[in-house]
């Protein structure tokens, strides 16, 4: 306190005096509590919440503890020394599965500033538009003279600011195009808009009997909902994928002198050692210096069949460390890294889909020339007829207000936001906004097969077929390890009902198996060479008895959920469908045949996949491409469209469409049916859109049409399209 107090001194400057103070305030300021998020992708009412935030709370060092069942997660206040990992661990214990968040990822994204902006120009145009409604049914029912001419300069101070505010969106896109030469569907909006804003005061000025700021209003108001639906449509794909992003927590431990420092996978360099325990993901590229494991390299190449890591190999990042600890120089970090040298062909690939033309584009580029051609021949008409110019304007105005795009401007955004909602709530996730478009044309469809058609997981063929004490002592020995075969195995044993032998002295040999004693005799299960058993073509784990043959239990890849019903629903559609895969060609060729697929590739390398649809679209066909791992992503970049499920890397998911939530794939060959009707409902729109603009536009050019009749005709065409959209659900 005293220091505070003592007066400053006049020699001293002023960053030193201020110094402890701003020491002070970043200690007060310091994180006191750790702000966890999980998600909780199980849990489905009531009970599930309040199980989960009780057991939450009575946990030790939790402060507090929310669950937000719509969101499925769960956001947590705990003091500093508590974990995400140990909370989710937790959750998992109380019976739920739960995955750690990114809780900057998620904090980073909260915010919809465009989504806020649009709601509130949408709040003040329909407010003004209400009230301009109201002081127009006094004209309508006869206010004459000065009368009406209050009213009317009423309802300008209201018009004018308002649509100066709400309409800014609109009037920024058609600068745009127009600064580019080109037309788009905000140019005749925009114009309608002005023009009935500019007659509608010159009218006010002359005392004139018709104005149109209601009219102006209610289209503005009208295009908005139609716009702000069209960005709900993809926030919520945003947000659904920024969340599924978030679960991806990139750390990594850096040894330096002995000393393990957990850090961010941003601040490693070349040439720092990388801690990879087992079951973590290789974050560098780089060379193995100390230790022996198992990789995974699934993600990366497809290959279901583990490899031998061992001092002087090189790994890539992504791969999965299976067995045992690695130590790993790093040769490359960040954006050097293997992950991204497929970023070309990335760019290369998407680049060919930026061309896709949407429907409302081409609708736009007929719909926006014949509605300012129209105007015009109107008011040259009508000027020639009358040499009235102030007669020629108005019937000008009203021919582009009652021609206004507006069910054109709500015709997708309305299917789009209906069909998406369908597809979300069976497990699918629209993330660009012609998807659904190019979704229904597609013919062909391309597989991956490894995390695509199947889980990734190994599961033990026949179970039922192998002597119940080999299995016993097998099942002993798988029990402790974490290789993807010994859990299968484990998981095929307890599935039959057997106990685990009595098998002491067990320990992993990283890199080969488990070994340990049972009945005096030395067992073994791993690697053919370890186990003295013959290698064969199909991945197996084989089991030693000392003195005994060796038992090999072989593995086959676990189907997905639907996958045999996805492929034969788009079969019995008709449409081609492809397995490829970087895996053995026997794996492949195995799973082609089980599933009926006749056109197949194996030992397929990233760049023989984006060359393989490459050569599909030359032949004209429109393809659909369903992939998850990394040397999927510039296939999935240059299909037609693509799919890519949850569990896929960020880079896959990213490349893609649209993301399948859910590990079910049956929903595939439903959204395809569901675009094909989306793309039904959107050319419905259009013509509804086209009637009315038939019936509507001889009124206008007779001159017949009032403010009146615009609006309700206005009104009525946008709650039809709405209506025909709303069908989808």
């Amino acid at each position: 306190m005293t220091a505070t107090m003592r007066p400053p001194s006049a020699s001293a400057c002023p960053a030193c005096v201020a110094a402890p103070a701003a020491e002070a305030l970043a200690e007060s300021a310091a994180p006191t509590e750790a702000q966890i998020a999980l998600s909780l992708p199980t849990i489905h009412c009531a009970a599930c919440i309040s199980k989960v935030e009780k057991g939450l709370a009575a946990h030790p060092g939790v402060r507090s503890a929310r669950v937000n069942l719509t969101l499925k997660r769960a956001s947590i206040e705990a003091e500093p020394d508590v974990t995400a990992q140990e909370m989710a661990e937790y959750v998992e214990s109380l019976g739920y599965e739960a995955h750690e968040l990114d809780a900057g990822t998620l904090n980073a994204t909260a915010t919809d500033k465009a989504g806020r902006d649009l709601l509130m120009r949408l709040a003040v145009a329909g407010f003004a538009s209400m009230n301009v409604m109201l002081l127009s049914v006094s004209v309508w029912s006869g206010a004459e003279a000065a009368t009406r001419d209050m009213f009317h300069w009423i309802s300008a101070a209201i018009a004018l600011p308002t649509i100066a505010f709400s309409g800014q969106p609109f009037f920024r896109n058609a600068w745009g195009a127009l600064r580019q030469a080109r037309l788009n569907m905000d140019v005749p909006i925009t114009l309608a808009i002005l023009l009935a804003v500019v007659t509608s005061l010159w009218e006010t000025a002359l005392s004139g009997e018709h104005a149109y700021f209601d009219a102006a209003l209610t289209l503005t108001f009208f295009l908005l909902a139609g716009r702000y639906l069209d960005h709900r449509t993809r926030a919520i794909a945003r947000s659904a994928a920024e969340e599924l992003t978030a679960l991806e927590v990139p750390r990594a431990l850096r040894v330096n002198g002995g000393i393990e420092e957990q850090v961010n996978v941003a601040e490693l360099a070349v040439g720092d050692r990388v801690l990879v325990r087992p079951g973590g993901r290789m974050p560098v590229d780089g060379v193995i210096i100390e230790g022996m494991s198992e990789l995974d390299r699934s993600l990366l190449t497809g290959e279901t069949l583990p490899v031998l890591a061992q001092p002087g190999q090189e790994v890539s990042a992504g791969e999965v460390n299976l067995t045992g600890p690695l130590t790993v120089q790093a040769r490359a970090v960040g954006r050097d890294t293997s992950l991204h040298q497929m970023a070309d062909l990335v760019a290369i690939a998407e680049s060919g889909r930026s061309r896709y033309t949407s429907l409302a584009d081409k609708a736009a580029k007929l719909y926006a020339p014949g509605v300012h051609i129209l105007s015009a021949l109107a008011f040259v008409g009508w000027y020639l007829y009358t040499f009235d110019l102030r007669t020629a304007l108005n019937i000008a105005a009203a021919v582009l207000i009652i021609t206004c795009p507006c069910a054109l401007g709500l015709a997708v955004p309305a299917v789009t936001t209906a069909a998406s909602g369908r597809l979300f709530r069976r497990g699918m996730l629209i993330k660009h906004e012609t998807a659904l478009e190019r979704l229904a044309e597609v013919d062909a469809v391309v597989f991956d097969k490894t995390g695509t058609l199947t889980s990734g997981a190994p599961e033990l063929e026949h179970p039922g077929t192998y002597p119940k004490q080999p299995m016993r002592v097998a099942y002993a020995l798988a029990q402790g390890s974490s290789h993807p075969l010994a859990r299968a195995l484990a998981r095929a044993a307890e599935a039959r009902g057997l106990t685990p032998a009595r098998v002491s002295e067990i320990t992993e040999v990283p890199g080969y198996g488990a070994k340990g004693m049972w009945n005096g005799q030395e067992v073994r299960l791993g690697r053919a060479s370890w186990t003295g058993a013959t290698p064969g073509a199909q991945t197996a784990a084989h089991l030693s008895i000392e003195g005994q043959a060796p038992v090999s239990f072989t593995f086959v890849d676990q189907l997905r959920d639907g996958a045999e019903e996805a492929v034969a629903a788009l079969q019995a559609a008709g449409k081609k469908t492809y397995l490829m895969s970087g895996d053995t060609t026997p794996a492949v060729e195995a799973l082609a045949k089980r599933l009926g697929i006749t056109h197949w590739m194996a030992e397929a390398l990233p760049a023989d996949k984006s060359a393989r649809i490459q050569a599909l679209t030359e032949e004209g066909a429109r393809v659909l491409m369903v992939g998850d791992g990394l040397n999927d992503t510039a296939a999935l970049a240059a299909a037609h469209v693509s799919i890519s499920p949850a569990s896929a890397l960020d880079a896959a998911r990213v490349a893609s469409d649209i993301v399948l939530l859910g590990g079910d794939l049956s929903p595939i060959s439903e959204a395809c049916d569901t675009a094909r009707s989306a793309t039904r409902r959107i050319r419905e729109n259009f013509r509804i859109a086209t009637v009315y603009n038939v019936i509507a536009v001889p009124l206008a050019v007779a001159g017949l049409c009032s403010p009146l009749i615009a609006a309700l005709a206005m009104s009525a065409s946008s709650i039809t399209v709405s209506l025909n959209a709303l069908r989808l659900r």
